[in-house]
């Protein structure tokens, strides 16, 4: 029950539109680095991504959970091993806007909330520009609303968090054709309602699978508007798309009847 090094590497297989030949993809979600997850942890993740042989890695979001750099920065350099074919691909979680502090994109809309609120509002953020330089010199790109033609056959847009920044599928379909499979990578599922049946399939993560679960109830918090409907798993509505349980933790340093995992999804050409 107790979080450490313990996760699990699922399999999954799915007939992808468009497609020509098979893609290997690891999907890692939620990694969390800073309070409880440290180096150990991050180097038996890489570890086992790369013995899976992946063609792309992608990672949903909430890459840390510390604003503190001492807590962040030793561990990154883990991430430098996390190479593939189709390279490494990464949007923003919520979590990551604490690295830089809370920098609002548009000041004026916190100055018009008022200095005697108790919390600001959730206003779109600056991403953390000084932590997204350190992880693109260890190889990982980041999809800020646009997109990337991968293959011929495949094409990958991501998405900025829902929760601190500007989300926009329309800006990273821009360059989608589509005669090829259409990959997204969004954080939050609760985004799901916007994204246009165009997208193939999104991965998606932010939920932990509720982190702790429950008998008889289920995901007990899964910080969606939806409450369980998007705790983890595939789901066809609205749009098809699969959400992480996430390697991470949050909050606390345990896992209840939910292990972390590691997501192994074989797309192959629809027959």
């Amino acid at each position: 029950m107790i979080f450490g090094y313990s996760f699990v590497i699922q399999h999954h297989r799915r007939p992808l539109r468009g497609l020509r030949v098979p893609l290997r993809v690891a999907h890692l979600s939620d990694l969390h680095i800073g309070f409880f997850i440290r180096q150990g942890s991050v180097r038996r993740w890489v570890e086992a991504t790369l013995a899976q042989e992946p063609d792309l890695i992608v990672i949903t979001g909430d890459l840390t959970d510390s604003g503190r750099k001492h807590q962040v920065l030793p561990t990154l350099a883990e991430l430098q091993k996390l190479q593939a074919p189709l390279g490494t691909w990464a949007v923003w979680g919520n979590h990551d806007y604490r690295f830089s502090g809370y920098q609002p994109r548009y000041p004026d809309r916190v100055a018009a909330f008022g200095k005697s609120s108790a919390s600001p509002p959730k206003v779109p953020m600056l991403p953390p520009r000084d932590l997204e330089a350190s992880l693109r010199e260890l190889g990982i790109h980041f999809l800020h609303n646009a997109g990337t033609q991968l293959r011929t056959d495949l094409y990958l847009a991501g998405v900025e968090d829902l929760w601190h920044g500007e989300p926009d599928v329309d800006k990273a379909l821009e360059g989608y054709r589509d005669d090829a499979a259409c990959l997204l990578i969004c954080h939050n599922p609760d985004y799901l309602y916007q994204v246009p049946r165009s997208v193939d399939l999104t991965l998606c993560g932010h939920t932990h699978g509720g982190q702790v679960v429950l008998p008889w109830y289920g995901p007990v918090f899964t910080s969606s508007l939806y409450g369980q409907k998007f705790a983890g798993g595939w789901v066809d509505d609205p749009v098809p798309a699969f959400i992480s349980r996430g390697l991470g933790v949050s909050t606390a340093p345990l896992r209840v009847a939910c292990p972390a995992e590691l997501v192994i999804h074989e797309f192959v050409p629809v027959q």
